[in-house]
């Protein structure tokens, strides 16, 4: 299982000319059973990190695609802990960086200090909690430094420039910037005002970044590769996996899209 910082990993892709892939799925949708699967399949097919979305009821940042896959995973009885046994039992044969994907409320309730412990031992690399904002974060900063697990945190089109400094200071790995306003979901167009929006952000960090929300076609990925780090590729991913989960030919219609998409990060 590949340990070093997810800075690491995009400095090795910018000496080879490629922005990163970073996928998204949700955990225990079509089923927990097949989730080594996915994982191995998305290493396979090129991607270079991925965020393991973990159930939750309430998921107020995402699309109806990824809401829908959420409560199809609580109704097949996904749990935080089964999620993080599932992954411990299958890290041990990855390398590609696993990225914890979560809200705060299920974090809480099963402990802070207990969950970063657990996510780090099961192979999480770093965490994404998409509602917390930054200066609400000491707490949970604590426990994820004092384990080894990077925050992430978000910015948007929004985003203050003390937002965007306190984000800069706080945050490891990446910055993930929402190209956005709104959830998650595919969209056709890229917002005309990103580069912009990558720009501002750049004045006050050196740390990647890593634009996500509306991102689903090669040409997206394309676009985001010229002005920022990494492209994430959500809602249209779990809608596949959703579509083509009872075919025999799964693995080589999801394998074949995230290919085009990996091709699309080379600068």
């Amino acid at each position: 299982m590949r340990t070093e910082r997810l800075e690491t990993v995009f400095e090795t892709l910018r000496a080879r000319g490629e922005a990163a892939l970073i996928a998204y799925i949700t955990a225990g949708d079509p089923s927990l059973e097949r989730l080594p699967d996915i994982l191995r399949l998305l290493q396979d097919a090129g991607v270079d990190m991925v965020e393991v979305g973990f159930p939750f009821s309430d998921p107020l940042a995402d699309g109806p695609v990824i809401q829908a896959a959420m409560h199809r995973a609580l109704q097949a009885g996904t749990t935080l802990p089964r999620v993080l046994e599932t992954v411990a039992a299958v890290s041990p044969t990855l390398h590609t960086p696993l990225i914890a994907f979560t809200y705060y409320n299920p974090v809480q309730r099963y402990g802070l200090g207990r969950f970063a412990q657990e996510a780090v031992a099961a192979g999480f690399t770093a965490c994404l909690m998409t509602d917390l904002p930054p200066d609400e974060a000491d707490e949970w900063l604590s426990h994820a430094r004092q384990h080894g697990l990077q925050p992430i945190f978000l910015l948007t089109p929004t985003s203050t420039t003390e937002r965007i400094r306190l984000v800069a200071e706080r945050g490891q790995g990446f910055i993930y910037c929402v190209s956005r306003t709104g959830v998650t979901g595919a969209r056709d167009q890229l917002p005309p005002d990103l580069p912009e929006l990558i720009q501002r952000i750049r004045q006050h960090t050196t740390l990647p970044i890593a634009v996500g929300f509306g991102v689903s076609k090669p040409d997206h990925v394309r676009q985001i590769a010229q002005i920022a780090d990494g492209a994430v590729v959500g809602s249209q991913l779990v809608q596949y996996l959703h579509e083509f989960a009872d075919s025999p030919h799964w693995q080589a219609a999801i394998g074949d899209y995230l290919r085009g998409l990996k091709a699309a990060t080379r600068r």
